[in-house]
């Protein structure tokens, strides 16, 4: 759900409550800490003041693009609709719905501003969640020069997305890792993942993809058992796996990797929490990040 609140100083309230009506949003007035206050709590903010002001206050709460709220700035007399923070995160499109409002929107990112797509817009219109964010860095300047094509794949199919390639799945908030032994079965890995989503009060729908090892791409049995149950499954390289720090001892160390099941979950999930530590369930290893 998106939240939205509009700050304002004080003497610009009757122009902040103005926006908040049209955007159907809170007003709060601006007090010293009221940025940190609503930071992490509504994920759109519109600013009634000086840019500067807005600058100081935020850039200490900055930790990552798709986790930060988008940022607006409007000029006190209504005239300009700023995105300061997350352009491509909500911020345009923000700036955007206030020009309804008689704002002009002063968009500065290079795809917007030359009326060019982005893969963050893109997955948006999609309703789709970017897999391999670094990717989009890559993509979105290929983007400024030329046509960038769209495929769309529908399974059981397999893919392996390199570095310059934005990889979009169907939003959800959960990424199950999984590990396995050879010959698992379609069913061992499905009833795997069933009764370790169920343990974590988890619907399948909720769950945005699978991720496991490159070195498990010929594994039939887990391939197909994430398919059977409508699922992405992604094979992550031995640099992408072994980059993270998984909480628990693995024994994959014997193939040259931290572990298997929670440095995948955590490679690809937006939040970089674990929510369930991996479980063995015979012979197949489950852990699910978000």
């Amino acid at each position: 759900m998106t939240r939205t609140v509009v700050i304002a100083l004080p003497r610009f309230s009757g122009e902040a409550a103005m926006i908040a009506r049209f955007l159907d949003a809170d007003h709060r007035d601006y007090v010293a800490g009221v940025f940190a206050e609503v930071w992490g709590v509504y994920n759109r903010i519109v600013a009634v003041m000086s840019a500067g002001i807005v600058v100081r206050q935020v850039a200490p709460l900055l930790k990552d693009k798709w986790q930060d709220p988008a940022v607006v700035v409007v000029s006190p007399d209504l005239r300009y609709a700023i995105p300061l923070v997350g352009g491509h995160h909500g911020a345009n499109d923000l700036a955007k719905k206030l020009s309804k409002a008689g704002l002009l929107p002063v968009l500065t990112t290079a795809t917007e501003s030359l009326g060019l797509p982005s893969v963050e817009g893109i997955a948006t219109a999609r309703q789709c969640d970017v897999v391999n964010r670094p990717s989009t860095r890559t993509v979105n300047a290929a983007i400024l020069e030329r046509d960038v094509p769209v495929y769309r794949i529908d399974g059981p199919a397999i893919v392996i997305a390199g570095p310059a390639v934005s990889f979009l799945v169907a939003s959800g908030e959960y990424v199950v890792g999984i590990g396995c032994r050879r010959g698992v079965t379609p069913l061992e890995v499905q009833q795997s993942v069933e009764e370790a989503l169920s343990a974590a009060g988890i619907a399948v729908d909720d769950v945005r993809c699978y991720a496991t090892t490159v070195q498990k791409r010929d594994e039939a049995g887990l391939i197909d058992g994430v398919f059977a149950m409508g699922g992405d499954l992604i094979f992550l390289d031995d640099q992408t796996i072994n980059a993270e720090s998984p909480p628990s001892r693995s024994g994959a160390d014997r193939i040259g990797l931290v572990g298997v099941a929670e440095p995948a979950a955590l490679a690809l999930s937006t939040k970089r929490e674990m929510i369930m530590e991996k479980k063995v369930y015979g012979r197949v290893t489950i852990a699910i990040a978000r």
